[in-house]
């Protein structure tokens, strides 16, 4: 079943840190099966506070968004994105099928 990673944006607090991040992401992203749901597209907050920027990405399965969320790959760009914005990150599975 499909997973997905929510990333929502709440403060950028150091662009350069932010566009290291945003730079190096591709080569975390080498190899990996997902699919990109959403990426800072037209947004309007109708509850809680205003953010800055929502990613949706899918994943084939909740195992493959952790697995790309722990690899190496990307823990190694992971406190560029720390250190240059406040994000909340969250892995959801998808709604099951109905029989």
């Amino acid at each position: 079943m499909s997973a997905y990673i929510v990333f929502i944006r709440e403060k950028t607090t150091n662009k350069a840190e932010l566009d290291t991040y945003i730079n190096l992401l591709p080569t975390a992203m080498e190899g990996v099966t997902f699919k990109p749901v959403v990426a800072y597209g037209e947004q309007k907050v109708i509850e809680g506070p205003e953010v800055e920027g929502v990613v949706i990405l899918e994943f084939p399965s909740f195992k493959d968004a952790e697995d790309w969320y722990n690899s190496p790959a990307y823990q190694e760009i992971i406190q560029h994105r720390f250190d240059g914005a406040v994000y909340t990150g969250v892995i959801v599975e998808g709604a099951k099928p109905k029989a």
